[in-house]
């Protein structure tokens, strides 16, 4: 009952924010507002899959700054905000920053291809969570929501409705975190004590707890 309650609600929510006009929700000069202190987010538990069917979690991107995109291809606002994502994806996603579009159509990979192929989405990737187990995880009460991550792999931000994400104080304040320092390397010596706690748990066929 209580998972039909939550469906409903972020049902009625999309449906709301697909009412919302353009010029209402993209004011000029948008940004994301920061918490006081960065949250910490369940990263492995955060699932899915990409274009090429590979298994993946929000884990991977660690050391990158990330923006999250939950959204779906029947979701109006997203459709409306995706060719903003894009511009932003093909002037900044690198080896310090990504933007992470992760759909939860039922229909998948397919379902996210032809969209893209259908609105000239040429630099965002496909990620797909069918299973929609993202919106428990992360709290999501409504699409699209979107997070921003930093390199340690913390929430600083997050916004729910249609931005314009190709914005000049959007890309700055991104920006300003992809100049942050990455996670703090692990110490040698601690990196080879931790290497040979895998390999001997490995050898005795159990699985270590993650770092």
């Amino acid at each position: 009952m209580l998972s039909l309650t939550s469906s409903l609600r972020r049902v009625a929510m999309a449906l709301a924010l697909s009412a919302l006009s353009i010029p209402a929700t993209w004011a000029a000069g948008f940004t994301l507002t920061p918490y006081p202190s960065a949250r910490t987010l369940p990263l492995s538990q955060v699932t899915f899959e990409n274009g090429q069917g590979k298994h993946m979690t929000l884990a991977d991107f660690k050391g990158k700054v990330v923006l999250l995109n939950i959204w779906a291809t029947w979701c109006p606002p997203c459709v409306r905000e995706m060719p903003t994502l894009d511009k932003l994806q093909k002037l900044l996603g690198g080896k310090n920053f990504a933007v992470v579009p992760l759909s939860v159509d039922k229909g998948g990979i397919y379902t996210v291809k032809s969209f893209y192929d259908d609105n000239f989405i040429s630099s965002l990737p496909i990620y797909v969570d069918p299973t929609t187990n993202v919106l428990d995880a992360l709290n999501i009460l409504g699409t699209p929501t979107t997070i921003l991550i930093d390199k340690q792999g913390k929430e600083i931000a997050r916004t729910m409705g249609p931005e314009d994400w190709n914005q000049p104080a959007v890309i700055a304040q991104i920006k300003h975190y992809m100049a942050a320092p990455g996670p703090a390397a692990m110490p040698p010596q601690q990196a080879r004590t931790v290497e040979t706690r895998h390999t001997r748990m490995a050898a005795a066929g159990t699985q270590a707890a993650p770092e």
